[in-house]
């Protein structure tokens, strides 16, 4: 017999206790219950390994069934940069006043790529992984931090390519290139704080995932990716407030960084003001604010 048969009835001068309070007394917590922050960054931590091996997973099987396999991670992102020259640099003339513009070009492509690819796969972490999330019990912020992984994971892969089409356009290695692994650590917190936002947004309605990528394409041509910022808005007569929203856009903040690190062309005076802290500040803004928004509804995911 439990203990709760041994309890007596309550009497008229002794309240029946509340669900509360029978929990408290008998030490049972709320399954599923949400941790405290501290305690789900420890539980992320121990699980770092299954974040990785997830994503290197994810980043193997995403082209094992093409015959070209693994070369479309670097192929992909060379196509489009291919098309937008040939629209932008070419028809539309972009690439005027431009120095080395298919660098600037590709090095845009291939950065804006990570971001996009980051968010786009966070808006179906949760959603697209209710079986796991269903089956399992773990932090659910692995798997949008993951998906962010696995896109760096790729965009290394696609550095390779990157460098290979700097030597041959003329640009010299130099020691700014080491600037290269602060932007991609600082991008990488970004992208994941974003992931983690779409995430939340995708598991409570999935439809979401259909509209992002008109949202993310036409965050994609205000960053600069095709068209260089400073020189288009130098004589357009645009309004301060418009240039200033325009440049501290994360998208053309990393952009821009990476140009600079890796291209010797491109001068700290194409910088806009303060673009170190603005990178800094927009990682530490999406990372962190991102994870507090994707914790506090840990216990929903999965449900309902």
């Amino acid at each position: 017999m439990s203990q709760v048969l041994h309890t007596p009835p309550p009497t008229a001068a002794e309240p029946a206790e509340t669900p509360a309070q029978l929990a408290a007394r008998y030490g049972l917590a709320v399954s599923g219950a949400r941790p405290s922050v501290p305690e789900y960054v420890r539980q992320l931590w121990a699980r770092r390994h299954f974040i990785t091996a997830f994503a290197t997973a994810k980043l193997t099987a995403q082209y094992s069934e093409a015959k070209l396999g693994q070369i479309w991670q670097v192929a992909n992102p060379l196509l489009n940069a291919a098309v937008y020259y040939f629209i932008f640099g070419i028809l539309l003339g972009t690439s005027k006043g431009v120095p080395d513009y298919i660098p600037f070009l590709v090095t845009g492509v291939f950065v804006w790529t990570f971001t996009q690819s980051s968010i786009m796969a966070g808006t179906r972490a949760i959603c697209g992984n209710l079986g796991l999330v269903r089956a399992l019990h773990f932090p659910r912020a692995a798997l949008p931090i993951s998906f962010a992984l696995q896109q760096l994971q790729q965009l290394l892969f696609s550095m390779a390519a990157l460098v290979v089409i700097l030597l041959c356009f003329g640009v010299p290695v130099a020691a700014s290139w080491v600037l290269a692994v602060p932007v991609l650590l600082l991008q990488f917190v970004f992208n994941a704080g974003v992931s983690m936002i779409v995430a939340r947004m995708g598991a409570k309605t999935p439809d979401i995932a259909q509209l992002m990528p008109f949202i993310l394409r036409t965050w994609m041509y205000v960053s600069g990716v095709m068209w260089s910022i400073g020189k288009t808005l130098k004589h357009s007569g645009m309004p301060h407030w418009a240039k200033l929203l325009l440049e501290s856009n994360p998208a053309a903040v990393y952009i821009d960084l990476m140009r600079f690190a890796l291209i010797d062309s491109f001068k700290a005076h194409q910088l806009p003001p303060h673009v170190w802290a603005y990178a800094t500040g927009w990682a530490l803004l999406a990372g962190v604010g991102g994870f507090i928004y994707f914790w506090k509804a840990e216990e929903t995911y999965g449900r309902g």
